[in-house]
């Protein structure tokens, strides 16, 4: 008479731990890294919308002879300013493409102030990841007068 063998399929809960643990392993090399990744993202993000916005006030100085004053702020490029000094050339399309200014990387307006005290006609920042003044690294504020 012949025997048939009869093997169970499946993983034992052995071979699924030494799984499990290869995977924390791996987690707990490479994330930090990719954690990492994610931050220097947003702070090259934040310095390419400063780029752009700076653009766009650039464009709206060249079609109303001034740039917006520090109160009418970033909207100016959305939607003509109601107060003065008014917009006599502003563009019916406006002078961003989404028709709403951005807010930085990590969900905060940028502030946008004019005439500048950094040199530059105007100021124009992010405040970083912390969302205040000043900071090292990753909170360190992104401004029009450091995009290098």
């Amino acid at each position: 008479m012949i025997r048939l063998l009869r093997r169970e399929s499946g993983f034992t809960l052995i071979e699924i731990m030494v799984v499990l643990v290869i995977i924390a392993i791996l987690g707990a090399l490479i994330g930090p890294q990719i954690l990492g990744r994610v931050d220097e993202a947003r702070v090259t993000a934040a310095k390419q919308d400063i780029q752009t916005l700076g653009t766009a006030l650039d464009f709206y100085r060249m079609d109303n002879f001034r740039y917006p004053t520090t109160d009418q702020g970033l909207q100016a490029l959305v939607k003509p300013p109601e107060t003065e000094p008014f917009a006599r050339n502003w563009r019916p399309e406006g002078y961003l493409k989404a028709r709403e200014v951005p807010k930085d990387p990590w969900g905060n307006e940028y502030r946008y102030l004019f005439p500048g005290n950094r040199g530059g006609a105007y100021d124009l920042y992010s405040l970083g990841a912390d969302g205040e003044l000043g900071g090292e690294g990753v909170d360190a504020d992104i401004g029009s007068w450091n995009l290098q």
